[in-house]
């Protein structure tokens, strides 16, 4: 699905069967008042009889059930309707952001994917239906009143707009109290998800009064948003109800008063009749019956607004795309990296880059301070991110759409931060290559220098992981990542930082495992402040002074 148009497009898709199908059964009604009128006038005159009665109870009957048939059967073509639509929001927005690099907090993300898309069905089942039958109904039933009777026809039209316009007045006060209530949600998933992923550190600061007391504050934020939104919901209800139960009794004390013969006017010459009555009666409640549910779903198209203002605000945001986002089979070619004039550029930044051309067997260290672009390299050099001038050649061939999936599948990634999937270590390993065997794994654990301590944990090899490595340390989990690259025979290894944080000993097993890989004919590519690795390498490159861009 190409999320293009307005916020009204996003939100809200119609199905004009669907609509069609509602507005006709709520047309039976005009057929079931009349019956019924016709049942009580003739009892009142005394002319009735079971024959009467049987075939109007039988219509009536019929009537209800075709009525209920044409619901069900728009509720259902609705539904569908609404589970196409919201599916295939997330599947876009997923999908967009599997292409994207640096996206927004995942809290943030997911709330939008899960929650707030969720919030587009109500709008969808009910809005549409709704607005056909409040532009149609009340006006046939209006004129269809006026031709019974002038003063009956005057106080439905009177007492009907004020309905609309009450709902017009509060709908935009409804949107904005949505759309603040959904950006505190944003805030408080991005909040829980930050502090989260810092328990360690909060729990060392001492901050946890402090962090509690934050989370406080943002929770009676949502509530005060929340209530808010109820209390515009709850008002406009209550209005709602009171200017059509206004207008059903001002129509009740015409009637009743007509029939008792203290009115002798509003009809078009001669005095109402108790079918006219019963039948105006009847129709009263169903002349307001649009306007309340479309009053009613307005709330929900208030809502479904605000989410679709969400998916525009995230469409139209400017992030970084990943290049190459298909599967792609093996890039065939000598492993080398050659780039030219590259600049890439993070938001309103550029960092530039000398040219430097490295290949199978050799090593490339990118040195810099923190913040300098490192990192930003080695995600250019995956086709995690385009560049914004120059280019990039990898095993012969520029670095494009066409093959960044079949490069980055010969690639060999150790993050700095590593993640993984909330499986044992060795289902995390076997990603890189399912058919491996147990001794293969052993092996490249081994080679790794991490094999001890995973047979330290509690279920060794078969220990659960978190999505951050939980039970190993940030050391551990990169050597684990390293482990994995070793394991999937990858000839090009990008390395993010590989001895931070280690103890000495660690540190220079680690960079014995790198450099033994270079003499064994992987190119590396290695973001370090390790002075010695830095040492060791064939090359070293820097990323030159940050420049604002235009």
């Amino acid at each position: 699905m190409n999320i293009q148009g307005s916020a009204k497009d996003i939100s809200v898709p119609r199905d004009k069967a669907a609509e069609t199908a509602q507005l006709v059964g709520a047309f039976a009604w005009l057929g079931q008042a009349a019956l019924i009128a016709t049942v009580v006038a003739r009892a009142v005159s005394g002319a009735l009889d079971a024959g009467l009665v049987g075939m109007a109870a039988g219509a009536v009957l019929g009537l209800g059930l075709a009525r209920a048939g044409l619901e069900r059967w728009s509720s259902a073509r609705l539904t569908a309707l609404a589970e196409r639509h919201v599916k295939a929001l997330r599947e876009t927005i997923i999908s967009t952001e599997l292409s994207r690099r640096g996206t927004e907090s995942p809290a943030v993300l997911a709330g939008l994917v899960s929650e707030k898309l969720e919030m587009l069905r109500p709008a969808i089942l009910r809005f549409g239906p709704a607005r056909r039958r409040a532009m149609v109904v009340p006006l046939v039933l209006l004129v269809v009143a006026f031709s019974i009777s002038w003063a009956a026809g005057a106080i439905l039209l009177v007492a009907g707009p004020l309905i609309p316009v009450f709902s017009a007045l509060v709908g935009m006060a409804a949107q904005q109290a949505s759309a603040r209530q959904l950006d505190q949600m944003s805030t408080l998933g991005a909040l829980l998800s930050e502090r989260v992923g810092a328990l360690i550190d909060i729990r060392l600061l001492g901050a946890e009064t402090t962090v509690l007391n934050d989370f406080a504050n943002a929770t009676d934020d949502l509530r005060r948003r929340t209530m808010a939104v109820l209390k515009i919901a709850f008002l406009t209800s209550t209005a709602l109800e009171l200017f059509a139960a206004l207008g059903v009794a001002m129509m009740a004390v015409f009637v009743g008063f007509s029939l008792l013969g203290q009115i002798g006017f509003g009809t078009w010459g001669g005095p109402l009749t108790v079918w006219s009555g019963v039948f105006l009666l009847l129709i009263a409640p169903e002349f307001f019956a649009p306007l309340r549910d479309m009053s009613a779903a307005w709330h929900d198209r208030a809502a479904a607004m605000a989410v679709a203002d969400e998916v525009i605000a995230w469409r139209d945001r400017d992030a970084a795309r990943m290049v190459g986002v298909t599967a792609a089979e093996l890039l065939k070619g000598e492993a080398q990296i050659h780039v030219q004039g590259l600049t890439l550029r993070v938001g309103d930044q550029l960092i530039r880059y000398p040219d430097f051309r490295a290949k199978a067997g050799q090593a490339l260290a990118i040195s810099g301070p923190s913040g300098s672009g490192k990192t930003t390299l080695l995600a250019a050099l995956a086709g995690l991110m385009p560049a914004y001038a120059g280019r990039i050649t990898v095993a012969g061939q520029a670095l494009d759409d066409t093959t960044a999936g079949g490069w980055r599948a010969r690639i060999g990634w150790m993050p700095q931060s590593p993640h993984f999937m909330n499986a044992s270590v060795l289902a995390n390993l076997k990603l890189a290559r399912p058919d491996a065997t147990t001794d293969q794994v052993q092996a490249a654990l081994r080679a790794a220098g991490i094999q001890a301590q995973v047979m330290r944990l509690p279920h060794g090899i078969n220990e659960t992981l978190g999505e951050t490595g939980a039970g190993l340390s940030g050391g551990e989990a990169r050597r684990l990542t390293l482990a994995r690259a070793l394991l999937a025979g990858a000839d090009v290894l990008l390395v993010d930082e590989p001895t931070a944080d280690l103890d000495e000993g660690t540190a220079a097993a680690v960079r014995k495992t790198l450099l033994d890989l270079r003499a064994q004919g992987v190119l590396l590519v290695l973001a370090t402040h390790d002075p010695e690795l830095v040492a060791a390498c064939d090359q070293v490159i820097s990323p030159a002074i940050l420049e604002e861009a235009a």
